[in-house]
């Protein structure tokens, strides 16, 4: 493999090993996969971009989106940045760590910062919670914040830049958690299908 393309990757996997909620533990020893259509690294400004039905999975982790481009700073840390295709929003996944539960969300940009341990979805910000298979919780906003540390995020309906759209009411829909026995070890539920459009499905 390329050497400069080996670093690259390995960028990319301490870059996406915190979970966007608490993650599943396995997801930090497994191997980080990149697809792309294209990708261009300027080395003077450390800055990486992947163009192109873009799709990064690392264990139960999964992002697609179709540009990422990624900056590495001299204090280690490392800000990704995704956008979608016209008219689309970006996609995360990710099970969380003992649960039978999955959260991913949507929005038409996204950020990622490693210091802080935070991500931003911004337009159309939309947050799920699976139990199972089945839709359990969902809120959406302008903008939505993750602190992954403190497992910890904010909602804000209001668009806070000039020349933005008008802001909206935040909603939220809350279902009850069920009192029901812990699976078994050996019982395994399947992760519901992943949500796909044309612009970040992979490519056949």
């Amino acid at each position: 493999m390329n050497k400069t393309l080996y670093l690259l990757l390995c960028l990319m996997a301490g870059l996406l090993t915190p979970g966007v909620v608490q993650a599943e533990k396995a997801d930090r020893q497994a191997p980080m996969n990149i697809e792309a259509d294209s990708m261009r690294h300027q080395e003077p400004e450390q800055i990486t971009q992947f163009h192109g039905k873009v799709v990064a999975t690392k264990g139960t982790l999964v992002l697609r989106a179709a540009h990422v481009t990624v900056q590495q700073f001299a204090d280690g840390r490392q800000l990704a940045e995704l956008t979608p295709a016209p008219g689309e929003r970006v996609f995360f996944r990710q099970k969380r760590e003992g649960l039978d539960e999955f959260v991913e969300g949507e929005a038409e940009w996204a950020q990622y910062d490693s210091l802080a341990d935070v991500l931003t979805l911004k337009k159309r910000a939309e947050l799920r919670t699976l139990r199972g298979t089945q839709l359990a919780d969902r809120v959406q906003g302008n903008t939505i914040v993750f602190n992954n540390t403190t497992e910890v995020y904010t909602v804000d309906g209001q668009a806070h830049n000039t020349g933005s759209a008008p802001g909206q009411r935040v909603k939220a829909t809350l279902k009850p958690r069920e009192q029901v026995p812990a699976p078994s070890p050996a019982t395994h539920t399947p992760a519901p299908p992943l949500r796909t459009s044309p612009s970040t499905a992979p490519a056949r």
